[in-house]
């Protein structure tokens, strides 16, 4: 049996991740800043829920004690994640952007991605097919951002693609100290979620998509890459 870890679950993206994964035969933790969220969704979903709060490096530690407790861990997906948008759900741009935006962004995204790593690493270690998936963004890709004629470079925003420009690094040399694992840094689309104030263009179920197959790839599938739903995306 194959657990996974997914932050972030009680919602969204990583909520219909959980129930595809629970649905391929996956035992799912469902990880959740608020219990009683996580309770609630790991009930809908035939999971487990751990209170899980990638800021905060006790609760980390704590839901890795609990999982060791239960069995152990083959998935971690990395899934929680902020945007950051200002009042009337307003991207903030370079013109009003603090380092304490920054710094809250990056708490999550970069800080929170290296803390629950490190923290299930020993486990993930005794796995005999470790994986772990990194949500990224399309935004992340500086190729894109620079492109006038793709719609990233029409984003204005600095804190959230530069958080996710850094899990893509981050994905790329735990990948290199890592090579028994598959570890890879995933793009789901512009999916309508709270996190940009369900402003985007596709279904959670289309989000998912490669989020799902990533966490599903064997010991022989690729490792330090960034991919959407359509194949590898340049960096």
């Amino acid at each position: 049996m194959t657990t996974t870890l997914i932050t972030g679950a009680n919602k969204g993206l990583g909520f219909e991740t959980a129930r595809r994964l629970v649905a391929a035969g996956h035992t799912v933790y469902v990880g959740s800043r608020d219990a009683g969220r996580g309770r609630r969704a790991a009930e809908l979903l035939g999971a487990r829920a751990v209170q899980l709060d990638v800021t905060d490096g006790a609760s980390v530690a704590a839901a890795a004690r609990a999982v060791e407790a239960d069995g152990g861990l083959d998935v971690l997906i990395n899934n929680a994640g902020v945007e950051g948008r200002g009042t009337g759900n307003r991207v903030i741009g370079a013109a009003e952007v603090t380092a304490d935006m920054m710094r809250e962004t990056f708490e999550t995204n970069v800080f929170g991605t290296v803390r629950v790593t490190g923290a299930f690493l020993p486990l993930l270690q005794r796995s005999a097919a470790p994986v772990i998936v990194n949500l990224s963004s399309g935004l992340a890709s500086l190729t894109r951002v620079t492109d006038p004629v793709t719609p990233a470079y029409a984003y204005p925003g600095v804190a959230y693609p530069a958080s996710k420009a850094a899990v893509n690094m981050i994905t790329v040399q735990y990948a290199k100290a890592f090579p028994n694992m598959r570890i890879n840094a995933v793009e789901p689309g512009f999916t309508r979620t709270d996190l940009n104030g369900n402003t985007g263009i596709q279904t959670v179920e289309q989000g998912a998509e490669i989020i799902v197959r990533m966490a599903l790839v064997g010991p022989d599938g690729p490792t330090g890459g960034y991919f959407d739903a359509e194949g590898p995306l340049p960096w």
